[in-house]
């Protein structure tokens, strides 16, 4: 995942505004990113809010139309609010959307390991949808890397297009 997030800062050079969903995501982006000006980084904190970085992404495309607007987000956390892909499509917002999708509430796991004996209980997802068919289906642009080979060429191609995109990185 960290190296999802580096390729994405590279890529860019940093010039992006970032939204986050809640989850590992939001810390490996917290982390990795290295943010370069004020205001350039929209998450909702601590506060636990799944489902935040869509709808922020959306949020700030509209008020910075000329900014590259990226989500990165967790297969959790999108799935809270996906229907909010027809919002971005509709408005013809360029959004980019990186899922770290490790199949997993991999904060909610990890807090389950800790705190609790590694009982865990509800946070794997093994029927995680084909975000690239959701995005299709939405008329957004889906996009998938399943390796680390893939990551930098999906990333390439996102930069490129106009449309709201999906990418789903298999972490």
């Amino acid at each position: 995942p960290e190296f999802v997030v580096e390729q994405l800062y590279e890529a860019t050079g940093g010039d992006a505004i970032v939204t986050t969903g809640v989850g590992q995501n939001q810390m490996w982006t917290a982390q990795y990113w290295k943010f370069k000006r004020p205001r350039s980084f929209c998450s909702s904190g601590g506060l636990g809010t799944m489902g935040y970085g869509l709808p922020a992404a959306i949020g700030a495309q509209i008020g910075n139309p000329g900014s590259l607007v990226i989500d990165i987000d967790g297969d959790g956390s999108i799935q809270m609010v996906i229907q909010e892909l027809a919002t971005a499509v509709v408005n013809r917002l360029p959004i980019k959307i990186a899922i770290l999708n490790n199949g997993f509430l991999g904060m909610v796991r990890q807090w389950q390991q800790f705190f609790h004996d590694c009982r865990y209980s509800q946070t794997c997802i093994p029927e995680v949808p084909d975000f690239v068919k959701v995005a299709e289906a939405y008329g957004a642009l889906g996009l998938r890397a399943t390796t680390p080979e893939e990551v930098r060429p999906v990333i390439e191609r996102a930069l490129q297009s106009d449309l709201t995109t999906v990418m789903d990185f298999k972490v």
